[in-house]
């Protein structure tokens, strides 16, 4: 086995924080602007005007595009053929999150439940979340990270359906959920749909559902098709940027889906605010990193 310096991961951990909260990606980017093309509302085209500013700011200070920093979550992908402890790589991701809070510095959002003490350094017990795959025939280790605001996470909901409910109910659910969220989760973002599995399962496929890039469809034409139509529906509901009204609601819909038991369907819904923030490293061998969204 290579002999791994794992400091290589603690690091990237840090970056891809730090990148996710200060560097939009270039889909998000292009998304905002033809969403602000479409729009027809003069309040509402002032609004991305001031979410352009916002962007602009934060390239030219290298600084955060929104003050709510969130909770660190990080999506990892192992290659079968990449040299990996996975305790000690856990371990570097826990320090790498609190490197990023410390010394770029901001605002720590971990907290305890109970007693509320901030420990300001953006994790704590069980977190950051990491959620783990494996994939053969690579060597690579890549990093997805998405730091998680509480605006956007609060408005995550879920329902156990039956078969017989029906897509038609599935839709519903799904619309209900983002006219229920209104301006809280700062529109227009992505709206991640989860369908299927089980109830914790579908709670990870709607929020691995906001990473990908705004608007690419789901292999499955079926799941492509109704991702199109919520769409549509969510836009047509006039809720508009940041909930005060306008023709652009969300900047996407994107359905993550698996196999589920013959008696149930869950659905659940996991939003993403309009900076849809995510950074991504990918981790060679020899200790070489690519950064990029």
């Amino acid at each position: 086995m290579v002999d791994f310096d794992y400091n290589i991961v603690e690091e990237a951990a840090k970056q891809t924080y730090i990148k996710a909260l200060t560097d939009l990606p270039p889909d998000v980017r292009q998304a905002l602007h033809r969403a602000y093309e479409r729009e027809s509302q003069p309040a509402a085209k002032e609004i991305f005007q001031a979410m352009f500013k916002a962007i602009e700011i934060a390239d030219n200070k290298k600084t955060l595009v929104c003050q709510d920093t969130g909770l660190p979550i990080y999506i990892m992908k192992v290659g079968g053929d990449f040299p990996w402890n996975g305790a000690e790589i856990k371990k570097r991701l826990v320090e790498g999150a609190s490197r990023a809070t410390l010394e770029f510095p901001f605002r720590g959002s971990s907290t305890h439940i109970l007693t509320r003490i901030n420990p300001q350094n953006s994790v704590g017990h069980g977190l950051p979340v990491i959620y783990w795959d494996f994939v053969e025939g690579s060597d690579t280790l890549e990093m997805l990270m998405i730091p998680k605001g509480s605006g956007s996470e609060n408005m995550s909901t879920m329902k156990m359906f039956i078969p017989a409910d029906g897509k038609a109910a599935l839709k519903k659910f799904v619309l209900d959920a983002y006219i229920a969220s209104g301006s809280n989760p700062c529109p227009p973002g992505i709206i991640g749909v989860g369908i299927g599995g089980t109830a914790d399962l579908v709670m990870r496929l709607a929020k691995e559902a906001i990473a990908r890039p705004v608007g690419q469809r789901s292999e499955d034409p079926e799941i492509a098709e109704m991702e199109v139509e919520l769409e549509e529906a969510i836009n047509a509901t006039g809720i508009g940027p940041m909930g005060l009204g306008g023709d652009i609601s969300t900047l996407a819909v994107h359905i993550e889906w698996a196999y589920t038991h013959i008696t149930q369907n869950p659905v659940a819904v996991n939003t993403q605010c309009w900076p849809a923030r995510r950074a991504r490293a990918t981790i060679h061998p020899d200790g070489k990193v690519e950064y990029g969204f």
